[in-house]
């Protein structure tokens, strides 16, 4: 019988399992996990009533992949949208001062956040001509040439740091955002792009007999984490936890995986579904040129400090999604996330439950610092952006290290050159987030697109 053996059970590797038990139940299956717990950054602590989100905090329905897994998984139930105060009100901490972003085109006009010049600059995008198909523009430099310096500096610095944590100024645009660089090459404007966008989207709707909703902010009654706890129910004894690889080695058409613990597993295909660093770290001894490729992928460093206030002590804080502070102002602080606005299930009544997100590409210093000065720096933030005085009655600090891939420019010219490298090795697959997407739904998609390729070979 075939083996296929999964190594990390992140969300790629969990969905990759997932999917591939169910299209093919007669293939030998083994999934094998470092750690003491599946699901890699994703995970909800619980404890009296409130629900803390260690990373990711939800995921968009932009594309179809999450939320079609979550109802294949018998979790359609357990969904909840974000709120409509935090898809409608979201701010930056700019200058001093809390300031809301615009929510559309009319309070685009109205905002303070631009100058008039800077208004020109970006509505004159619509008129601007297209880039060079093949060159591979930093996200600074692409936003630059088509909304302006001023705008460039406002928004996606914000931009970035929210999704990525890094510099707009090493960041490939045609890595980090295909879509919308693809918007400027149909359509000639990102602007006419997005519209053209929304317009398909409330024909479809139309088409289903729906009324139109923008996209939307998706989670769980019980936190982000219940994704990958119902997978880990569903693979039930395929998931192998506190089993970490530290070598492979190929044994004719086998190949031979060492665990530190000195046991030894064979498959005849190899996915290696864990970050590229750890990738890294397994193939050295097997392939140092696949190896050094991969360690060549950079990480972003994040803190999460979640912060829990009585409801009457944080009276100043608007309703919303939270707020970015750019990291080109070099703040302690990316931004904070008010957890319970964005979805109410996260604090019992009479509290508040936010996070703050810390560290970034220019301040990965800020994950050495002890619990007790991140937990100030996190104090000053809040009585700095929202006038908060009082001390937060519960407090939590995760850290992630290595929180998110950084898709440096030439991200896409490295990912062909470790994909042409891993096709030497037949049966040996790289996935994850650090090739095609950071997102969950493209985690789960590239796990589907495998999953369909692994069945259809055999």
């Amino acid at each position: 019988m075939a083996r296929v053996a999964i190594v990390g059970a992140g969300i790629t590797g969990l969905a990759l399992a997932y999917r591939l038990r169910e299209k093919r139940p007669d293939i030998d299956l083994a999934l094998f996990e470092a750690a003491s717990r599946a699901g890699g950054n994703i995970g909800t602590i619980r404890e009296d009533g409130f629900q803390f989100d260690t990373g990711p905090n939800g995921f968009l329905d932009n594309k179809p992949f999450a939320m079609q897994l979550c109802r294949d998984l018998g979790l359609g139930d357990e969904l909840v949208p974000g709120s409509e105060s935090s898809r409608r009100h979201r701010f930056l901490f700019l200058n001093g001062k809390l300031q809301a972003l615009p929510s559309g085109p009319l309070s685009l006009l109205k905002t303070p956040l631009l100058s008039f010049r800077g208004k020109v600059a970006l509505i004159g995008e619509l008129f601007r001509a297209r880039g060079a198909d093949e060159k591979d523009e930093s996200v600074a430099e692409f936003f630059r040439r088509r909304i302006g310096n001023e705008a460039t500096q406002v928004f996606i610095d914000a931009l970035v740091t929210g999704i990525h944590g890094g510099d707009p100024e090493l960041l490939s645009m045609r890595a980090a955002f295909p879509r919308i660089r693809q918007m400027e090459q149909e359509h000639g404007s990102v602007i006419r792009g997005f519209l053209k966008a929304a317009e398909l989207r409330k024909r479809e709707a139309k088409s289903r007999g729906e009324a139109y909703r923008p996209q939307q902010m998706w989670s769980f009654r019980q936190g982000l984490g219940r994704l990958p706890e119902m997978l880990f129910e569903h693979l039930g004894n395929i998931l192998a936890c506190n089993r970490a690889v530290s070598r492979i080695e190929r044994s004719g058409d086998l190949y031979r995986l060492h665990f530190a613990d000195g046991r030894v597993e064979v498959a005849d295909t190899l996915v290696l579904s864990c970050p590229a660093y750890r990738q890294a770290e397994i193939l050295a001894p097997f392939d140092r040129e696949l190896a050094t490729e991969l360690a060549g992928i950079a990480y972003t460093a994040i803190a999460v400090v979640s912060v829990v206030y009585r409801q009457q002590d944080v009276t100043g804080a608007p309703a919303g999604f939270g707020y970015i502070a750019p990291q080109r102002q070099r703040r302690d602080v990316l931004g904070v996330q008010w957890c319970s606005s964005i979805f109410p299930e996260r604090a019992p009544p009479g509290f508040v439950n936010w996070r703050a997100l810390c560290g970034g590409w220019h301040r990965r210093d800020i994950l050495d610092w002890p619990d007790e000065r991140l937990a100030q720096a996190v104090d000053d933030e809040l009585a700095a952006a929202l006038g908060v005085r009082a001390s937060p009655v519960r407090r939590r600090i995760t850290r992630w290290r290595r929180a998110i891939p950084q898709y440096f420019v030439g991200h896409q010219k490295r990912v062909e050159r470790i994909e042409t490298l891993a096709a030497r090795h037949p049966g040996l697959i790289l996935t994850g987030n650090a090739f095609h997407g950071v997102a969950i739904n493209d985690c789960i998609e590239q796990a589907e697109k495998i999953a369909a390729r692994i069945s259809s070979n055999r």
